[in-house]
């Protein structure tokens, strides 16, 4: 059972369809008490991270989410979610996140339009139990304005390039982030869910 974390931002209904199509049953929790008792859990999010935060905390998240990963329980994150995974980002100041993975969330820089929306190639640099069995580039779906910057680059394990490259998915342990929207990149995104179900 894969249980999604609803801290009140993300669609989660699609990454619930993703796991019901690939034969694996999840259920929404937004509880300590159902956190504490997962098997498995995915962070999803989509918009601010100091919102995001707030929400986690004010539901009474945070301590039951650190609890979980000191325990070996695997987390993915996933767009949003990936980047509350880290120490501290910088979108509208300076925020700290549950720092799991060390490093930062920083804005996208250059003349490339911002947010980045749509299919980008994803290349994987590195053997990984999330990315087991994919070919070595495949293609995700992004939504975002900003992006991982890992401080240990053994924790990165896949990078897409926009104008810079950027970490477009992390490993840390029993820990996985992906900036990309596996719930809509078909192929590549159900065998990134498959992995993790199968955990």
């Amino acid at each position: 059972m894969i249980s999604i974390v609803d801290y009140g931002l993300g669609n989660l209904k699609s990454l619930q369809n993703a796991f019901q199509f690939l034969g694996f049953k999840s259920k929404r929790v937004r509880s300590a008490k159902e956190i504490l008792s997962a098997e498995k859990l995915a962070l999803p999010g989509v918009g601010a991270f100091a919102y995001a935060m707030d929400n986690i905390h004010q539901f009474g998240l945070d301590i039951a989410l650190l609890e979980k990963a000191n325990n070996g329980t695997p987390i993915l994150g996933i767009c949003l979610g990936m980047q509350l995974l880290f120490t501290c980002s910088h979108e509208g100041g300076n925020h700290a996140g549950l720092d799991l993975i060390p490093g930062n969330v920083k804005k996208i820089e250059g003349a490339l339009k911002v947010p980045h929306i749509g299919w980008n190639q994803v290349q994987i640099n590195k053997l990984s139990k999330l990315l087991k069995g994919l070919p070595s580039t495949g293609y995700g779906y992004f939504v975002h304005s900003y992006y991982c910057d890992p401080e240990e680059s053994e924790a990165v394990i896949a990078t897409t390039e926009y104008g810079d490259i950027f970490a477009s998915a992390v490993e840390r342990e029993h820990i996985f982030g992906v900036q990309f929207h596996p719930e809509k990149s078909q192929e590549l995104g159900l065998l990134i869910l498959k992995n993790f179900a199968e955990m």
